[in-house]
């Protein structure tokens, strides 16, 4: 890929994750009901996949590369599941 080509994919790429941060934003005020936990996490998720495959460079290539960035997001999801499980299981704050 040509750098000019390359240049236009990291504008689109920071373009859509500057969109998802305000859809991000906006919801973060809005009444959603039951989905205010899980639509957070989806756009960040969303977020997440398009740092991977854009500026790692990992799009398109089937390698050792994938497996070792899959390890580290797996690992990752195990902390966020214990440190929520320690979060949720908390008394609340006495107010």
């Amino acid at each position: 890929m040509k750098l000019g080509g390359q240049i236009v994919t990291f504008v689109i790429a920071w373009a859509v994750l500057l969109l998802l941060l305000g859809i991000n934003v906006l919801l973060a005020y809005q009444p959603i009901g039951g989905l205010h936990g899980f639509v957070p996490i989806g756009i960040a998720a969303t977020q997440a996949f398009i740092i991977m495959a854009i500026f790692m460079k990992l799009r398109g290539r089937p390698s050792l590369k994938w497996v070792f960035a899959g390890a580290g997001f797996f690992w990752l999801m195990i902390l966020l599941g214990l440190s929520s499980t320690d979060y949720m299981t908390r008394a609340a704050w006495p107010l």
